[in-house]
Order: structure tokens, then sequence, then C-alpha cells
């Protein structure tokens, strides 16, 4: 496998080595290239320092991965920067042990959110048996690929906020979605020569393909692992990766009805705009106050061409004027109701559909030649412009909510993410995979560690800590 290295802030230079190889031999290849002692050098990656026992898959590392190598300036434990790095571990710890999840956008047991990192081993027990559980479908983090171009499973990273380096160590792991998308929420100390910085930066990437340091994609929030195993509200079957609405009651429904949501929604133009989040849809169950706030999840949509029976312009590139793809349709749409709610109009004239604000006492309308087709009609009923009174009125379109996508009352109280998480909560301890004695968590990450034996494991997977973890599914 190839790993990119960047030693002391140099340019990333490709090393390769074997799959099952350890960070140790990671340190040797660049300590003879660089003519320093490898124990000398720190290994950082995805907001930790690496064990050199740690394997590099343990470790999350996979192809052409990016890490960053430094020769610290000194190797005494008594360093200020060193102490500095105890004291801020130390504290985020401390925060750890005391923090919920209350202040999350789901509720506070919510394991749509995921885990923490601090010193994870990634080694013994951790790596060929996260491989044999299948921990890539247990991945609690989703975005949207701009190269895949579709929703696909993702990774949390982090970076120093002032020089935008991955070489910030963290004091504590992130422990809700709040930490991720919100400023100053989480501290470390950069290990960038020069920089200062001690603000956490988190950022996303797809987890499906190998992605350079500035491929990153859009974390989707609401969607997540089924881990409490929730049914639809629409087709009420129980299935393992759902989207959960930020209403009152958290419903929950599955990927599937969400496109077939959002496609009669779209059809019969019945998306809600608003003026600060946008051309958006509320909870399929009609509940107050659900209006989805991050847009990119209608992605979902997808770039399928469908024919469309507008005659305005088209936004997506199609050689037939009457076929647009569905994601087109959609953000046209919410160009032209942006338009219409700024006082403005679409040009009637087939095949054109150019925008145009009119002023308010002139009813003569000339479509712009430079945007559109220079098309003149009649503000009031958009025929071709006329003297006298209108022969027809334009008919307003019907504010009904839509009787093709129905929820059924029964199933919108069984489909509710709270109530599982209320049960949940009846299972607040679990057997340490090692030595099997009880061990209670009180929210915060899942990075486990057993008060009797010391081992540390995933609470999610129950398996040793490994990077897997640490990189699916982050804090929950």
């Amino acid at each position: 496998m190839i790993v990119f290295v960047r030693y002391n802030q140099g340019p990333a230079v490709p090393v390769e080595l074997q799959e099952e190889a350890s960070v140790a031999e990671l340190q040797e290849v660049v300590g003879s290239q660089q003519g320093v002692r490898p124990e000398q050098l720190r290994v950082l990656f995805a907001g930790r320092e690496l064990r050199s026992t740690s394997t590099l898959q343990g470790c999350d590392l996979t192809e052409q991965s990016t890490v960053h190598i430094i020769l610290p300036p000194s190797s005494s434990s008594s360093s200020p920067l060193l102490l500095l790095q105890e004291r801020l571990a130390r504290r985020g710890r401390e925060e750890e042990a005391q923090n919920s999840l209350s202040s999350s956008r789901l509720p506070s047991t919510s394991s749509g959110l995921a885990v923490i990192l601090e010193g994870s081993d990634g080694g013994a027990g951790g790596g060929g048996g996260a491989e044999a559980a299948g921990l890539r479908s247990r991945s609690t983090f989703f975005v949207y690929c701009k190269t895949c171009r579709s929703i696909q499973p993702g990774k949390l990273r982090v970076r120093c906020r002032s020089c935008r380096e991955t070489t910030l160590t963290l004091s504590r792991g992130p422990s809700c979605w709040d930490d991720v998308l919100l400023h100053a929420r989480v501290h470390g100390v950069c290990q960038s020569d020069g920089c200062h910085g001690n603000e956490a930066e988190f950022y996303m990437k797809c987890a499906s393909h190998p992605t350079s340091d500035d491929d990153l994609s859009v974390g989707l929030d609401l969607i997540m692992t089924n881990s409490r195993e929730v049914p639809c509200i629409a087709c009420t079957d129980v299935m393992g990766v759902v989207l959960v609405f930020q209403c009152s009651e958290h419903h929950v429904i599955c990927l599937d009805c969400f496109r077939g949501y959002c496609q009669t929604r779209l059809d019969e133009r019945q998306f809600v705009y608003h003026p600060e989040t946008g051309y958006s849809l509320p909870c399929a169950a009609n509940c107050e106050d659900s209006l989805i706030k991050e847009l990119h999840h209608f992605r979902i949509l997808g770039e399928d061409q469908v024919r469309s029976t507008s005659k305005h312009r088209l936004t997506c590139n199609s050689p037939d004027w009457g076929s647009v793809c569905q994601y087109g349709r959609y953000q046209r749409y919410g160009a032209e109701q942006c338009l219409l709610m700024a006082g403005g109009l679409m040009c009637p004239s087939p095949g054109c559909g150019a925008g145009l604000i009119p002023p308010d006492d002139v009813r003569r309308v000339e479509c712009d030649r430079q945007l559109g087709c220079g098309f003149v009609f009649c503000k009031n009923c958009r025929e071709e412009y006329h003297e006298g009174a209108c022969p027809s009125a334009i008919t307003p379109p019907s504010g009904e909510t839509s009787q093709e996508f129905l929820v059924d009352e029964e199933a919108s109280l069984r489909g509710r993410w709270n109530r599982a998480s209320m049960l949940l909560l009846q299972e607040t301890t679990k057997p340490c995979p090692r030595c099997s004695v009880p061990v209670e968590r009180n929210g915060g990450c899942m990075h486990m560690q057993c008060p009797l034996c010391g081992a540390e494991w995933c609470w999610l997977c129950r398996v040793g800590w490994n990077g897997e973890c640490m990189g699916s599914h982050w804090f929950g």
C-alpha cells in the first residue's frame, strides 16, 4: 500500500509498505530517509499520535492516506509543549467523563453519533477482528460524495483551524454533532512548527474510495445507522440506514421512502421555501418546526433523467429540452420559488423560462434577450401581450397537503427515535470483552476502558478499540 508522508511540514512523499506493516516500520523507513533515529519520530494522524506497536490497518490508514511525521525539538518529558499536552489531555478526559449528548441535534442517547480516539491502540485484538465483524456496515457517518455522486459512508477527520494542517492532537474527541459543526467546541495542541493554534476543525471524507487532502465531502447529520431498529414511518420496515427528522418526535424514515417522499413533494411543488434554510421539506408526518436544514440531504433525489412537464428552461445538460434530472428539478424549482418570493416571474415561452422581475405597475413584460427569448407577454395572464381585459386568469397553485404520500398515525407512533432511545437506556451496561465485568456508559464517546483489566474496546462493536471504530463512528 502507498502512504503519503509529510515530514516536518514538508511536501507529501509516497512511501510503499505492506498492508500489515506497523507504525514502527513506517518510522524506520522515514528515519533512514531523514537520517534520524526512528524512536524519536512522532506519527500524527486523525487527531492523535499513533503508537509504534499499532498496525497501519488498525489505525485506519488506508491506501493513499496522508500522515504527518515530526521530529520534536526536545525529547524531554518536561518540555513545555509536552506538559501542555498532558494538561489538555487530562482536562479533556475530565470533560468527557462529565459530557452527555444533551446539546446534540439528536436525543442524548443517539447512536447516530459516535466515538473518540485518544490513546487508541488499534493493534492487538482490533485489526483482524474488525474486518471479520464487518465494521464497515456499522458506519454511523454518511456524506454526499461529489466523486461518487451519491450518498456514501463517511469518515470524520480533524485539523488545526489556524494553519489548516492535520497536525492537531486533540485533548478530547467529539461527543455530538454540535462538537463537529460549531466552532471552538473542541481544542488540542497543533504540532506544526510555529503554529500556536489550539482549536479543532472537523471535516468529512468519503470512506468508499481513497481521497486526497482537498477531496472533502458534505456530512449528512440526519442519516445514520439504524442501531435502534426503529421501523420506518412510511413502509414500517426496519432498514439498516435511515434518516431521522428534526421534529420533536424524531420520526424515522428509510432512505427509499425518503426518496419517494421527496419526489412526490417535488412533483406537486410542495417543498417549502424558507428565507434562511432555502427550499426544503418538513417531517413526512407533518410535524411543526422540522424543516431539513442541510439541503444536501435532497441529493438523494439523484441525477436520473426524467421527462419534464415544465415549459421552463432546464438546468441539466441534456440534448432533449424536455428531459431533466430529479435533483436538477429541485434546484430549478428552488430558484423559481426564490424568484417568486422576490416578486418576479418566469418567461412563459416554451423552452425559455428566464427569470424576470418587472415593475409592479406594468402589465406589458418583455423577456430579456440577453437572458431569454425576447417574448412579449401579459403579466396577468402570461399570454402574448394584448390590450384590454385578459381572456383567462392564472390559477394560483394549491397549498393543500399531498394525498399521494401519507403516514399512518400508528406507524408514526412506532417510528420514533426518542422512544427507542428511552428503551435503550435500560441497557446501560455491557460486559468487557476481555474479562466480562459489567461496564457502564453514561454518555460521551464509544471508546471504553475497563476499570478492572484496563482493556480498551468499542461500546458499539464490542471488539478491541481500533482505527475502524474511530473513523466510522467517532462519537455516539
